[in-house]
């Protein structure tokens, strides 16, 4: 007879609440039963943990072994409770030592040879661990995530290494992985905005949207560089904080995706195709899992061929674009996940393409165009801070030797200056101020506003286009060095938004 008690944590959402693992062994027939809102994964680890348990030259108990999860009512799920319940065997069989079991958590799946296996979400566990200030033990593959929580690491490669390490573990302690650091990251290269000819309004508007992490939208014809324009964002970014990068890794560790510390400070640059669901652009499944927006958390998400999306897929994003977070429900349970993402999207005019385009011939009657454009909500449309036209270049900028634009380095020069003015006076961009901060932030003139308040009566502007038209002469005033929000500000704030005017 024999009990151990162990700690561990379960993954729900981005979420690692704790675990206590209790293992008890008592007499009667042998049996091994699992208990605790174990799904099948979490008791099928009974046969893992005896091949694994005998393949490392351990005796298997011939007793009743019972293994209880609490809580009882959290839903349990993958391998990541397979070292625990080993070692919690070994213990409760009197095999191993369990002085030290108390100060550590324990992670990691174990394959019929003894070997510990990548496990998912091994960062947001790291992060709660460190926050209750205990050490952990997880396989050698989760290492460098888990060291990114900056607590106390060790790895293991095998459950012999781990008993090893308990039995005399002021002599074996493993040292732990580095975190990288922000230089590892290196500059952000990709496609160079030079390359875009002409279009300088267009890559004005992308320059404000990237200095204040506002959404866009290109519409225009065909081939006149709404695609490449979009392309070239990622390049003009800053690289993400630590705490951002931190919060977008752990949505990576939580799909089990191990995570490149040479990429970690890059901002994710996503791009579903059209025909993708609601479930894998927003998350979900009977086990919900993140969607695209979550992967693109502190990023992009690009929506190429807007139009093409189904209507209720676009519209399922109304929510996270204004919240930043995703909660997904099911009958079991609900996920949390975070979706603060920066979205940019182009599309036609037109099915054809080409309504507007005085060198296209446009096929399309204007009940079909109507049709096509109301594939996008007024809802959806009004929070995009920017929608602009793209034009037809001249024949004379794409010749070989016609002159480029300025490159993507020195445009991000301006934009990091700006971001910095932003955080320095709110901690967050101007797109995400919310009311009470845009009225002590924006400092307009009486002139800007009289000119707004103008506008809005004519173009018959919601209360949420009045407050995004704000944000953005708010940004472009940080571009141009400004502490005040001028006339001239929010004039080219108001020319951003053509979509209002219903001039496209």
């Amino acid at each position: 007879m024999g009990l151990a008690i162990l700690r561990s944590r379960a993954q729900i959402g981005v979420a690692a609440p704790p675990v206590a693992i209790e293992i008890f062994l008592s007499g009667g027939l042998p049996k091994f039963n699992v208990v605790g809102m174990a799904e099948t994964a979490v008791r099928e680890s009974k046969d893992r943990v005896r091949g694994a348990i005998m393949s490392s030259g351990f005796k298997f108990p011939q007793e009743r072994i019972t293994v209880n999860l609490g809580p009882a009512d959290m839903k349990k799920t993958g391998g990541r409770f397979d070292l625990a319940v080993a070692l919690g065997i070994l213990s409760a069989s009197h095999q191993v030592p369990d002085k030290d079991f108390e100060q550590f958590e324990f992670y990691g799946e174990l394959a019929l040879n003894g070997e510990l296996r990548r496990i998912p979400g091994a960062l947001p566990a790291a992060i709660k661990a460190a926050d209750a200030g205990r050490p952990i033990i997880v396989p050698a593959l989760n290492g460098t995530e888990a060291a990114l929580a900056d607590g106390e690491v060790y790895t293991a490669r095998s459950l012999l290494e781990v008993t090893a390490m308990l039995r005399d573990f002021k002599n074996s302690r493993h040292k732990k992985p580095l975190a990288p650091s922000g230089e590892m990251s290196g500059p952000v290269s990709g496609p160079d905005l030079a390359e875009v000819r002409g279009q300088q309004f267009a890559k004005r508007a992308l320059e404000v949207a990237a200095a204040g992490a506002h959404n866009i939208l290109f519409i225009g014809p065909p081939g006149t560089g709404k695609s490449m324009l979009a392309q070239r964002l990622p390049q003009l970014l800053p690289v993400m904080r630590n705490e951002e990068a931190i919060e977008t890794a752990a949505v990576e560790s939580v799909l089990g995706h191990a995570i490149d510390p040479c990429t970690l400070y890059k901002r994710p640059f996503r791009a579903p195709h059209h025909t993708a669901s609601a479930v894998a652009l927003v998350g979900g499944g009977s086990d919900p899992r993140p969607g695209e927006i979550s992967r693109a958390h502190n990023g992009v998400l690009f929506l190429d061929e807007l139009a093409e999306f189904s209507r209720h897929v676009l519209e399922v994003l109304r929510e996270p674009v204004e919240s930043g977070r995703i909660t997904i429900s099911r009958a079991n349970g609900q996920a949390d996940y975070p979706a603060s993402f920066q979205l940019v999207a182009a599309m036609n005019p037109c099915p054809c393409g080409y309504h507007g385009d005085k060198r296209g011939d446009c096929r399309c009657s204007a009940e079909v165009v109507q049709r096509y454009r109301g594939k996008i909500s007024g809802p959806l449309l009004d929070r995009i801070d920017i929608h602009i036209q793209v034009n037809r270049p001249s024949v004379e900028l794409l010749r070989p030797d016609a002159p480029k634009g300025e490159p993507s380095k020195q445009v991000a020069k301006r934009i990091r200056v700006a971001r910095e003015i932003q955080f320095e006076r709110a901690g967050k961009t101007n797109a995400a101020l919310n009311s009470t901060e845009l009225e002590k932030f924006v400092r307009a003139d009486k002139a800007s506003y009289a000119l707004l308040e103008r506008a809005a009566e004519k173009l018959a502007l919601s209360a949420r286009a009045y407050q995004r038209i704000q944000r953005v002469a708010r940004t472009i005033a940080d571009l141009a060095g400004d502490e005040s929000v001028r006339a001239s500000h929010m004039a080219e704030a108001l020319s951003m938004r053509q979509l209002d005017r219903g001039n496209i």
